[in-house]
């Protein structure tokens, strides 16, 4: 069986830009964890995203991201993706 491949991308964003990037990552599909992080690169925040993970299921992920995006002025958002 061959090993999933994953590759990171780091996002730098103003606090109230994480929940629209969010969206537009989650969109994109071929995510597999997303982390956000603070100023002083302490994680604050880390979600897997599994397949079929839609709809009413991502409210409660909507809700700590803007949290968090309210408590931030910057935080960078680092992404896991599936490669191939």
């Amino acid at each position: 069986m061959e090993k999933e491949k994953i590759k990171k991308e780091e996002f730098k964003v103003s606090g109230e830009d994480v929940v629209k990037k969010v969206k537009e990552l989650i969109k994109e599909g071929n995510i597999r964890r997303i982390i956000i992080k603070n100023e002083e690169n302490k994680t604050l925040v880390e979600f897997p995203l599994t397949i079929g993970l839609v709809g009413a299921a991502l409210l409660p992920v909507w809700a700590a991201i803007g949290a968090i995006a309210a408590l931030v002025a910057n935080c960078t958002i680092v992404v896991e993706k599936r490669e191939g």
